[in-house]
């Protein structure tokens, strides 16, 4: 998810009375639950498309959600110690616990691995001990009825606190609220998937999309190396004579997967990230790698790699 969700989550976590268990709570919870993207770094050594093999990878896994919290409680307490000495300590923050900023960054940070399964980007939630991707296919990547929701609620929050009111009731409303909003849409999910057509070659993708919560676009593998697309699907009623097809069934039959990763570094990251990879001839004639998740002829370069020139021999009879 984006890292205004993750924000989100963790100042409503601390709204709803967690932050009273120490001070400097609130930055625990709200960095907390983003620190897991601190390998977005990879970009500062990585090119191309390499940061798709690499990210949602070693920082969303087990051993980081324990090291990660340990490092910011150990900066945060620090900090508190630093001002004290200099004597900027603000007078009204609550005395710093080391043991509850971990927990609390622990908390912030366990829900950020749990926020990126929802979608079809996918994570490597075992890392380093699999590198499985694991997909929830529930949330688009970033969902604005959570934001209008979870941002409303921390604003009336703080705004009751400041006037002396109840305010730990909104945020909690708001959290069961987002959990009630997420298990209807994976339950949306479970009923499209289970509409896999009869020509499919595997199972179908439904993918969230990014306003109409309730429908998914439909992304089916086919025998030739294509994917069937239905955009905008609402239902088993809406009827589609012709849904998008992408790929070239000549290239995939003449193209073997296997040997394309092994051309070079852009090609191995983009395949072991892809979840529904095909191929397609540009304009100019090359051969185009690509994913249906995140099909966009108008944008090539941020989910595409250009193949170098190869031959392309058939491949054997199976």
């Amino acid at each position: 998810m984006d890292n205004l969700t993750h924000s989100l989550v963790g100042a409503l976590i601390g709204q709803a009375g967690f932050k009273k268990k120490t001070g400097l709570a609130m930055p625990a919870l709200i960095i907390g639950a983003n620190l897991p993207d601190v390998d977005a770094a990879c970009f500062l050594w990585l090119d191309g498309v390499e940061h798709l093999g690499f990210r949602r990878g070693i920082t969303h896994g087990p051993p980081a959600w324990l090291l990660l919290p340990l490092v910011l409680a150990g900066l945060l307490y620090g900090f508190d110690r630093w001002q004290a000495k200099r004597g900027t300590r603000p007078a009204a923050r609550l005395p710093v616990s080391f043991t509850w900023l971990y927990l609390l960054g622990f908390i912030g940070c366990l829900t950020h691995p749990a926020l990126d399964w929802l979608n079809v980007y996918g994570i490597r939630l075992l890392e380093p001990f699999s590198s499985r991707w694991f997909y929830g296919d529930t949330l688009f990547i970033i969902d604005v009825w959570l934001w209008a929701l979870m941002g409303f609620a921390t604003w009336f929050s703080l705004r009751r606190e400041k006037r002396g009111g109840e305010w730990r009731r909104p945020a909690r409303i708001a959290l069961s609220v987002a959990l009630a909003y997420i298990g209807v849409n994976a339950a949306i999910t479970h009923s499209f998937k289970r509409m896999t057509p009869m020509n499919a070659s595997g199972p179908t993708i439904a993918s969230p999309l990014p306003f109409a919560f309730w429908q998914r676009e439909m992304i089916t593998p086919l025998e030739n190396g294509q994917y069937q697309i239905i955009p905008n699907f609402a239902g088993p009623t809406e009827q589609r004579v012709h849904p998008d097809v992408l790929g070239d069934p000549a290239l995939a039959y003449f193209c073997d997967l296997d040997r394309i990763a092994k051309l070079n570094s852009q090609t191995r990251a983009f395949l072991f990230w892809s979840r529904s990879p095909f191929l397609e001839r540009a304009p100019n004639g090359s051969i185009l790698l690509r994913d249906a998740r995140f099909y966009d002829p108008r944008a090539r370069d941020r989910f595409t790699v250009t193949l170098p020139d190869m031959q392309c021999e058939e491949l054997p009879a199976r």
